[in-house]
């Protein structure tokens, strides 16, 4: 008898990309062991715009700080707010969407006419409105694209729930007296969770950008944290005499953005019904 394959081992985009992104979050846990005794915010203006060298492989920013610091150190600011970012958007979206589709009624109109509402403008332009009355801040710049995020999140489990919600099992088990909670967490929530996580997975990469988007205009990360974002900022204004500025926290994130984005869509191959 042929023993059968683990299809996520089986699919080597998943296992290539798989080690890559435990490599990038091995990097931020261990940031302090690889940069050593150099500190990502201190800095000498002796020391201040020199170029890629055996002691600042990456050069140094104008106020002499260590660039390979402050990318490694990036890492720990850019990939937590964005786990963080992507954990929260899932689970407020999920909650108001099995919500919605369950109940119906007037549930399920005030919660899609809020999402409607924040769908009717520009993502990433409402969230820079809510950053600005929020003030600059990592922590800010979270709670500002969660809030424009979400209700991608709430219609795809509003529809999921909704094609069983009507299903003979679920009938049953309402008239044999399941409680509310029980039934949202035993039928509606397993139904949705497999095709939620896909698609924050799917999401991490582009949340990530956001997030950067937010630092590298005022709104996220503030000076002297490191973090992509805010320094492809600090960067701009030394983009011909220190191209290195840019060119290396713009690499971080493009090579992460990648990574991510491509596991993501792997497991999505590896998850769906039609490839089983």
């Amino acid at each position: 008898m042929e023993k059968k394959k683990n299809k996520y081992l089986s699919n080597k985009t998943f296992v290539i990309f798989g080690i890559l992104a435990i490599i990038i979050c091995l990097v931020a846990i261990l940031a302090p062991q690889i940069c050593g005794d150099v500190d990502p915010t201190k800095g000498s203006l002796a020391d201040s715009i020199m170029e890629p060298c055996a002691e600042h492989p990456f050069g140094t920013d104008k106020l002499g700080r260590d660039i390979f610091a402050r990318v490694i150190y990036g890492a720990r600011s850019s990939l937590s707010s964005t786990l963080i970012l992507v954990a929260v958007i899932l689970v407020v979206g999920t909650f108001l969407g099995i919500l919605a589709g369950y109940f119906g009624g007037w549930v399920d109109a005030v919660i899609m006419r809020i999402s409607d509402m924040m769908i009717a403008f520009p993502g990433l332009v409402l969230a820079i409105a809510v950053a600005g009355i929020l003030g600059p801040s990592m922590r800010n710049a979270v709670i500002a694209i969660s809030l424009v995020s979400w209700p991608k999140y709430a219609r795809l489990a509003r529809s999921l729930v909704m094609k069983i919600r009507h299903t003979d099992f679920v009938a049953a088990a309402i008239v044999t007296g399941s409680k509310t909670p029980y039934m949202l967490w035993k039928y509606m929530f397993p139904n949705t969770v497999t095709t939620l996580v896909i698609t924050a997975a799917t999401d991490i990469g582009s949340m990530m950008m956001e997030l950067a988007a937010l630092s590298f205009l005022g709104f996220g990360a503030k000076p002297p944290t490191p973090e992509w974002g805010q320094m492809l900022n600090e960067g701009r204004s030394f983009i011909q005499t220190a191209p290195w500025m840019m060119l290396y926290p713009g690499l971080a994130i493009f090579i992460t953005v990648v990574v991510f984005n491509m596991l993501g869509d792997s497991l999505r191959d590896i998850l769906d019904p039609r490839n089983e």
